[in-house]
């Protein structure tokens, strides 16, 4: 490997640890009654600045005298809050991993037929195809709904108040800066333009129609807001103060961040966080509670599962997947069962993206990934808001639900649940359909009362052995309060050697499979889950009397254990009494197209032959592990390969010289996504890096070619697959750099050339003055000479 691609990784490799372990922040939360006037006594008295109010009783404070960063607590300033009376707690601010759920893509313009003046409207294709697909936002227009007197605030980077699209609607009071602790959210600027995120989001929600500029917004009637506080370190309480701000006035939040989606992250919310959700959900508009509007995440390229975001996953916020312009999974996209709805947003580099405002008073028409889907969704739920003041968060998810068309999205894992309703893992109940979503407002009538039931189950330390599976069934004979469901989470515990090897399934007493968990290959943590409320809303509707199954498999090579698992329930006692049964009734089947589907959820049980064992004396439930078995051949040419057959299993067990034993068969050529491997006892496929769509070798130097969205690059050295973006961006620097030196060489060399020119200047002017000067000398000391005639010749001379 070459020296400079060393030092490379080498600065890559400390600035990631650096920024992980020196985690720690100058800011504290501190929880103090007695109010503002105490917590300001108490911050001046410990040497601290007073920032703000969190929520509940908690402040915001920070400490000038100790350092911004550090790998370890400031034990001192700790100790003596602790030992103050008035503070009951205080938490020294950890930073938090935040990541901005857009991607880096270009494409070309399109031209569909105008309607509205605005600059880019012909290419707002998820606004004005018709005929299905769109998200039917023209009909909620035309019934004179455009989200006036609704307020929807952006939790980001910034919002540009002052571009002419967005500044009619801008609301401050749903504005503020908490990175600066000011008024004015205005993005920091820089050369990359890394904070025009904010922006992009508020241009979808409410930028001004009919203006002849830029987009439209899909609620362009709404008032918007901006928070500015991914701009700097992200704790606890910042994400608390975020969310808590004004929400008197504000109606909907829209949040298009979260933790790493690198696929094997596992991070919520925190307790500030946390409660600020509780205090949104309760007292948020008067008591209806506010609107939490989340993006689902775009790691599926990693593999990640958005059941492992703790704020997607939460029964608090209305989490949004996106769709391709085609109705296709986008490579980028999250599969899990918290995911509510979709709407569109980019795909493929040869798919369209979202128009919407930039930065410096710019448009934009490549705006992507789940970061684009969710402005939509808040912008439609302010639609409906507009329709209904009264609706509370629970009946907007409602509303949602019962709205969606499942319609021309193409997925392999569309069911029909327990009530004749059509969700996906992908797509939750479909796209969302703004005038269906207006319609339904207007007439709603408040969802009963929720309630919340939890069931146990007894007698955990269950083993997970290897390549094996454990079920457990629960059986729910009773569950106070809840007779219609919502929101179901399974809450585990349990020790995994390798936690990306799980996988987690729960089956309703209806039938109702939901994944909780999908395999995530780059997980290899040992830290496994404690009490991770993996939440399902694949069952909505349904009752939860009978028994429920939950299954874990673990397809790695040793054991792991189940610690604690509960169920808990929520939903209501009584039916809603609603005459919607155009909305309710089964919907037929989208079709689905098995070669263009993107995402494959097939049942992981589909792998493993379940002996069931007995049931657990004295319980309701039943656990039963199975062990994993070579599933039998259906082809010949399966076993075509096979030197030797397992007469059991009818599995390969070696193969013939040339031939790659692969996922229990032989196969001549290794499928993409491996290579070979051949050593004196056997050939294998093994796995290629991530990054590579096929590959010669196990590492990110040895692709041979790349997904779509990449490009093999040697700008480091080596070849290596890049996102064409980046590429791109990696191409310009290196162009830059290049130009920069040879305009510094040249400025040099410039300069040495007058420099010299100068110096040769300077000399010949003193010669030539030397030579004149010493002439006039001898001429005037001769003159007497000359006059008296004893020096004629050197007179006849200097005369000549």
């Amino acid at each position: 490997m070459c020296p400079q691609r060393i030092f490379g990784l080498a600065i890559v490799v400390l600035v990631t640890l650096g920024g992980r372990v020196a985690s720690y922040t100058n800011q504290w939360a501190v929880h103090i009654e007695g109010g503002p006037e105490v917590a300001q006594q108490v911050a001046q008295e410990h040497g601290f600045q007073y920032l703000d109010k969190i929520v509940d009783n908690w402040y915001h404070m920070v400490h000038t005298s100790v350092v911004k960063r550090s790998a370890e607590p400031h034990f001192g300033v700790q100790g003596r809050l602790a030992e103050d009376r008035r503070v009951r707690r205080a938490e020294q601010q950890r930073v938090k991993s935040r990541t901005k759920r857009d991607l880096i893509i270009k494409r070309g313009p399109s031209t569909p037929r105008a309607v509205l003046n605005d600059e880019m409207w012909p290419q707002m294709w998820y606004l004005n195809r018709g005929k299905g697909l769109d998200m039917n936002v023209q009909e909620a227009w035309a019934e004179g709904i455009t989200g006036r007197g609704v307020v929807v605030t952006i939790l980001d980077d910034g919002l540009e108040k002052n571009h002419p699209d967005l500044y009619k609607n801008y609301d401050p009071q749903a504005s503020y800066d908490v990175n600066n602790h000011d008024e004015d959210p205005m993005p920091r600027y820089d050369v990359l333009d890394s904070n025009r995120h904010g922006t992009r989001c508020a241009g979808e929600v409410a930028a001004t129609a009919n203006n002849s500029m830029c987009a439209v917004g899909v609620a362009f009637g709404a008032g918007v807001g901006g928070v500015r506080m991914l701009d700097g370190d992200v704790t606890d309480a910042v994400e608390a103060r975020s969310l808590s701000l004004n929400p008197q006035h504000i109606d909907i939040y829209s949040a298009s961040w979260g933790p790493d989606d690198d696929g094997k992250t596992v991070d919520g919310p925190g307790e500030l966080a946390t409660r600020a959700f509780i205090e949104g959900i309760t007292k948020g508009r008067n008591g209806k509670g506010s609107i939490f509007v989340w993006a689902s995440g775009n790691g599926g390229r990693d593999h990640d599962n958005c059941n492992c975001d703790g704020y997607t996953n939460s029964i608090w916020t209305l989490s949004i997947s996106s769709a391709t312009e085609n109705g296709q999974v986008p490579w980028y996209s999250e599969a899990c069962s918290s995911t509510l709805a979709t709407t569109y947003s980019s795909g493929s580099s040869g798919e369209k993206q979202v128009v919407t405002t930039d930065l410096h008073h710019l448009c934009t028409s490549s705006h992507t990934g789940t970061s684009a889907s969710a402005p939509l969704a808040a912008g439609i739920c302010a639609l409906a808001l507009e329709a209904n003041k009264e609706l509370t968060w629970r009946d907007m998810q409602h509303i949602v639900v019962r709205t969606a068309k499942p319609a021309n999205l193409k997925a392999m894992d569309w069911v029909t649940n327990g009530v004749g309703r059509n969700v996906s893992h992908s797509f939750g109940y479909g796209l969302m359909d703004a005038a269906a979503m207006v319609r339904l407002a207007r007439r709603w009538r408040t969802v009963p009362e929720q309630h919340k039931c939890e069931v146990s189950a007894p007698h955990m330390g269950r083993p997970i052995p290897p390549k094996s599976q454990l079920t457990l069934e629960l059986h729910v004979k009773e569950c106070s309060g809840v007779n219609f469901l919502e929101h179901v989470q399974a809450k585990v515990s349990l020790m995994a050697s390798r936690r990306g090897d799980l996988q987690i399934q729960l089956t309703s007493p209806q039938g109702t499979k939901s994944t909780l968990l999908a395999k995530r290959p780059h997980d290899i943590s040992k830290a496994g889950f404690n009490q991770w409320p993996f939440m399902s809303v694949h069952t909505w509707g349904e009752r939860p009397h009978g028994t429920w199954k939950l299954e874990i498999h673990n397809e790695g090579r040793y054991q792991d254990t189940l610690e604690e698992f509960k169920l808990v329930f929520y939903g209501t006692e009584t039916s809603l009494e609603l005459d919607d049964d155009d909305l309710d009734k089964d919907k037929p089947l989208p079709p689905v197209n098995q070669q263009d589907a993107s995402v494959d959820n097939t049942a992981i049980g589909a792998r493993h032959n379940v002996v069931e064992g007995d049931p657990w004396t004295g319980s309701q439930q039943v656990e039963c592990v199975s062990h994993q078995e070579v599933q039998k051949p259906t082809t010949e040419n399966q076993t075509s390969g096979c030197s030797s057959i397992d007469p059991g299993s009818g599995g390969c067990l070696e193969c013939k010289l040339d031939w790659y034993y692969h996922d229990g068969v032989c196969v001549y050529k290794c499928p993409s996504g491996t290579y070979g491997v051949s050593d004196e006892s056997k050939a294998v496929c093994s796995d290629c890096h991530y990054s590579c769509l096929t590959c010669s070798g196990p590492s990110n130097t040895e692709c041979v070619s790349c997904h779509e969205d990449a490009e093999l690059s040697t700008n480091l050295g080596e070849p290596v697959c890049v996102l064409r973006e980046l590429s791109w961006t990696m191409r310009s620097t290196l162009w830059f750099y290049q130009m920069t030196v040879l305009f510094s060489v040249n400025v040099v060399v410039f300069g040495l050339i007058i420099l010299y020119m100068v110096a040769k200047w300077y000399l010949r002017r003193r010669s030539t003055s030397e030579v004149y000067g010493y002439s006039k000398v001898s001429y005037t000391n001769d003159v007497n000479a000359c006059k008296d005639g004893s020096q004629e010749d050197a007179c006849l001379s200097d005369s000549e």
